[in-house]
């Protein structure tokens, strides 16, 4: 039965000397460090190294739950993997300890309460759209490529230039002038 200790750092100029006192007082006996890694990169070679090391009967610590997880759905989904295996998960800042009745309590309280909210904010996405499209408006990006825009680039192109100098001289991306003249063209071959 070992401590197993994970750091993480989000860019260079931190520095890990925190959470690896913090570790090192806590027991643990060995750690694995992602440095310069962000918690949103599913890819971080250090935590994937630790969980291949855990073993059943171990502890992954950690000095505090966001350096474990990249959101609540997958702190909670990775925590529920290591306690599939047999393995506990300690996050010594919030004083969670998944090995004993009350940490895991603790724990399943905190993934309750992040499922809670992410149904609150699609509840009031789900209700804002509505209430724009009651008004009228559509979500989503205002359209680059205007039919004004589209019509002088036509015009361009008919004098000889490329969709990519048509685009750069109207200021639309090339890509949004591909597909506005290929809608036009759709437009008018079913107009006929």
């Amino acid at each position: 039965m070992s401590l197993i200790g994970y750091a993480r750092i989000s860019t260079a100029e931190q520095s890990l000397a925190l959470q690896l006192d913090a570790l090192a007082a806590a027991g643990t006996t060995r750690v694995f460090e992602d440095r310069g890694v962000s918690g949103a990169k599913a890819e971080r070679p250090g935590l994937t190294e630790a969980l291949r090391y855990l073993r059943e009967g171990d502890t992954l610590v950690v000095w505090k739950l966001d350096r474990l997880g990249r959101s609540m759905t997958h702190l909670l989904q990775t925590v529920a993997d290591l306690e599939a295996r047999g393995v506990g998960f300690r996050s010594l800042t919030e004083a969670i300890d998944t090995t004993t009745p009350t940490g895991r309590l603790v724990f399943h309280i905190f993934g309750a309460l992040g499922q809670f909210e992410r149904d609150l904010i699609r509840e009031r996405t789900g209700a804002g759209l509505a209430a724009a499209a009651a008004r009228g408006r559509k979500g989503g990006r205002p359209i680059a490529a205007t039919l004004e825009k589209v019509s002088r680039a036509r015009r361009l192109i008919a004098q000889g230039l490329t969709v990519r100098e048509a685009a750069a001289r109207v200021k639309v991306g090339k890509s949004a002038l591909y597909t506005a003249l290929r809608a036009d063209a759709a437009r008018a071959a079913a107009d006929k």
